[in-house]
């Protein structure tokens, strides 16, 4: 029971990660050069995972993996918030 828990509190974590990020890009870094360059991604996901692992450290009920997870999904929501504006009209 406590392993289910565990997974839904950090698979919340992770998508409330990607979807936040990906909004946050397409809406309010529309016009930054910054995240059009091929190394944003890393360096949001890396920031991110840093920024988790302190809180996967303290907290028992999220591990490290998630932290990792959380970084990627973050950079994943750069991505993919970056096409949207490709495809996106402007507005």
């Amino acid at each position: 029971m406590i392993d289910m828990l565990m997974m839904g509190v950090a698979g919340a974590g992770i998508v409330t990660g990607y979807l936040s990020v990906r909004r946050f890009v397409r809406q309010r870094l529309r016009y930054v050069d910054a995240v059009r360059r091929p190394s944003a991604p890393f360096v949001a996901g890396v920031v991110a995972a840093l920024a988790a692992a302190p809180i996967a450290w303290i907290l028992p009920v999220i591990g490290g993996g998630s932290a990792l997870l959380f970084g990627a999904a973050v950079g994943a929501g750069v991505v993919s918030g970056r096409r949207d504006m490709k495809r996106l009209p402007p507005g």
